[in-house]
């Protein structure tokens, strides 16, 4: 007996077999292509420069400091030997050549040079947008806005007293207040 030019009921079951792996491949890839758009979305929200680092190599794209509690440390005895950045362009500025001789260092001038906010209207708009996040930050995110902070408590004596202090101050204890939710536990 010579079959149909049709398909046999077992060619037709592995048809729709494959069409819905294929579909559910097509859906998983869109799904995957959607999470990951999401969260570049609101990784560039809070930190948009560190996606545009001037530097022209790829390692200083999306930079971070902080990759150990060695890294910790170093930054620790950055802040404690007097290291500071400047207001204008973002210089960090260390005062002990020993420490400042250091190539580890290398990336976190870059992240005062090229990523953290520096004025008051973008450092405001990073506390707002912190405020309105959900969730914990990731490191790096966490890391920028600690330095965003430490920048902002430097200034604050640098500016003149009355309406701009009084806005860098408000700044300051917003970005205090999200680094403290972000340390706490999640509330059940």
């Amino acid at each position: 007996m010579r079959q149909s030019l049709g398909l046999t009921e077992k060619q037709r079951e592995k048809r729709r077999n494959s069409m819905t792996a294929l579909w559910i491949l097509s859906v998983s890839a869109l799904m995957c292509q959607m999470s990951i758009t999401a969260s570049l979305h609101w990784r560039k929200a809070l930190f948009p420069s560190a996606f545009r680092v001037k530097r022209g190599t790829a390692a200083l794209l999306n930079p971070t400091f902080q990759k150990s509690a060695e890294d910790a440390s170093l930054l620790f005895e950055v802040l404690w030997s007097g290291g500071y950045m400047d207001a204008v362009n973002g210089t960090l500025h260390i005062s002990d050549q020993e420490l400042a001789s250091m190539r580890k260092l290398e990336v976190l001038e870059v992240l005062c040079e090229d990523v953290l906010p520096r004025s008051l209207s973008e450092i405001q708009r990073l506390s707002a947008q912190l405020e309105l996040r959900r969730g914990s930050l990731r490191m790096d995110d966490f890391e920028r806005t600690v330095l965003t902070m430490v920048f902002t408590a430097q200034q604050l004596p640098h500016t003149s007293p009355g309406h701009q202090r009084e806005l860098w101050a408000n700044t300051l204890l917003r970005l205090y207040k999200a680094i403290r939710g972000d340390l706490r536990p999640a509330e059940d």
